[in-house]
């Protein structure tokens, strides 16, 4: 199954600027391929770094979270939940993301139990791993400003 934005912002809560993922090309149970076209027009180019922009990684790291989100909020029990970042494990950046790359993740769920689980995330430009990381995380479903468990 392919998204394109407007199904993704179905999905997830993020908004601009932090809506960090533009599709999503390949989404089956517990795996999931999305796309980031990073720009020079990113709001953080302008001062990360100015004359030598490069992606953060934390951004990077983000943008691999969503698309992991995409998938777990695409199944019906997890529809309305916010999701938010539990840990973040084995992380490692093997080079710059910068102006005019397409970033592509590859996210596959290791393990879940309840609303709590973890995922491994790979990031690639042109088949090159840029970053990769485990990402642990909670789906907590929220109404009126509360947390219902």
């Amino acid at each position: 199954m392919e998204m394109d934005i407007r199904k993704i912002q179905e999905i997830l809560p993020h908004r601009f600027p932090f809506l960090l993922v533009d599709r999503i090309v390949a989404l089956e149970e517990g795996k999931v391929v999305g796309i980031k076209n990073v720009t020079m027009n990113e709001w953080f180019f302008q001062g990360h770094f100015p004359g030598r922009p490069i992606m953060p990684g934390v951004l990077i790291l983000e943008s691999m979270a969503q698309v992991g989100a995409t998938m777990m909020m695409y199944m019906e029990e997890f529809r309305g939940c916010i999701p938010y970042f539990a840990s973040l494990d084995n992380v490692r950046f093997r080079r710059p993301v910068v102006p005019g790359d397409q970033l592509v993740m590859e996210v596959t769920l290791l393990r879940m139990k309840g609303r709590v689980g973890k995922l491994k995330g790979v990031a690639r430009v042109k088949d090159q791993v840029v970053a990769e990381a485990e990402l642990g995380f909670s789906l907590v479903r929220e109404e009126a400003g509360k947390e219902v468990s």
